[in-house]
């Protein structure tokens, strides 16, 4: 893999969505804008974060596009697709005869970055030693290839994209939690599409330009039956679902057979929920049935006890109190009538009779 030829880039702000299209009208999204407005002019980490699909690393382009750093490049390394023992030399790069078979010298990432913005995603799945020289690197501002002594400066910007809980990983001890608070300088948190649905409309527009010209074909219109079931789904892969959404429409040749399986795609999640408020009432039930069972054993067990609590409280292994409690909350009246009339508290003696209403 060559990531010379295949990672190091500029971007050109053109290929971009506009930032009507990419931060949309919710007042998350906006404030996200605001956040990186104030980013531009400064080299500070940026921890970008939000589920898979959400479009971090759009947002990491955009504000790559937009700092002091715009003419130089924009590399990408995903911490995820590199295989184990890989990262470091992809990152760092290596000098001829570090290892077996580095026959030639080789420029890392941070390298090619040069003067550039480095953006590091899925870094949660970066392994340990080499989130260590990536903590040196930040703190340090220096790096050396593997197999090299010459300590290298690092001019480059880190923004780095997540889809896991850092914090957890922190707490497992998977992640670093000096390079946690290192890369989590600033934050920008993405929402799902599920909570901006407002904004489904004009993202469908711009694919259907965006991949209508990149297919050659023609946009077909999306029909206001087919907007509302869009907006009635919650769109489990967001923005990258979405897209492939249209780009199916696209291919096909309209929304009309989309449109029938989204419908079912709706109906199906909305059976789904339905059930959701029974498994409430499925546990409530299994406790009532609970309740009544152990209702059940301790009045049985009063019955062969003559009614004598405090023998039935010592054969239930439970206190005195506690059968008490539970017998009020049974709804267990405190005097029972025997087969002649009379009436007798349930008490610890086993109750002494006495005339019941007679007086």
């Amino acid at each position: 893999m060559s990531a010379e030829l295949n990672q190091g880039f500029r971007i050109d702000p053109a290929d971009l969505p506009s930032e009507a299209v990419i931060f949309g009208s919710t007042a998350a999204m906006r404030e996200v804008r605001g956040k990186i407005e104030r980013l531009l002019h400064n080299d500070l980490p940026v921890l970008v974060r939000g589920e898979s699909g959400t479009g971090k690393e759009l947002i990491a382009r955009f504000l790559h596009t937009r700092s002091d750093r715009r003419e130089s490049p924009f590399v990408k390394l995903n911490c995820a697709a590199i295989p184990v023992g890989l990262l470091e030399s992809e990152l760092l790069g290596y000098e001829q005869g570090a290892f077996t078979g580095a026959s030639q010298t080789k420029r890392g990432l941070v390298e090619i970055a040069d003067g550039g913005t480095l953006f590091l995603d899925e870094i949660g799945e970066m392994e340990w030693a080499v989130q260590t020289k990536l903590l040196h690197l930040l703190q340090d501002g220096h790096y050396a290839r593997i197999g090299g002594r010459e300590q290298r400066l690092a001019r480059v910007r880190i923004i780095c994209a997540t889809n896991s809980d850092l914090e957890a990983a922190v707490e497992a001890r998977t992640f670093r939690q000096d390079l946690y608070y290192r890369i989590d300088v600033i934050a920008l948190r993405l929402l799902p599409l599920r909570e901006r649905k407002e904004d489904i409309p004009q993202l469908c527009e711009y694919f259907l330009q965006k991949l209508s010209r990149k297919m050659g074909k023609s946009a077909p219109q999306l029909n206001p039956n087919a907007l509302r079931l869009m907006e009635q789904w919650n769109w489990p892969g967001n923005l990258r679902e979405l897209e492939n959404w249209i780009a199916r429409v696209i291919i096909l040749g309209g929304d009309e057979a989309l449109g029938v399986e989204l419908s079912r795609r709706v109906a199906l999640a909305g059976t789904v929920d339905s059930v959701r408020p029974r498994i409430g009432h499925l546990k409530e039930t299994s406790r009532q049935a609970a309740s009544a069972a152990a209702r059940a054993i301790i009045l049985k067990t009063l019955q062969a006890n003559g009614w004598n609590r405090r023998k039935t409280a010592e054969q239930l292994n439970m206190s005195y109190r506690s059968l008490l409690y539970k017998l009020r909350d049974a709804g267990v009246p405190q005097r029972r009538k025997n087969h002649k009339g009379l009436s007798f508290d349930p008490g610890g003696d086993g109750g002494r009779g006495q005339e019941h209403g007679s007086q």
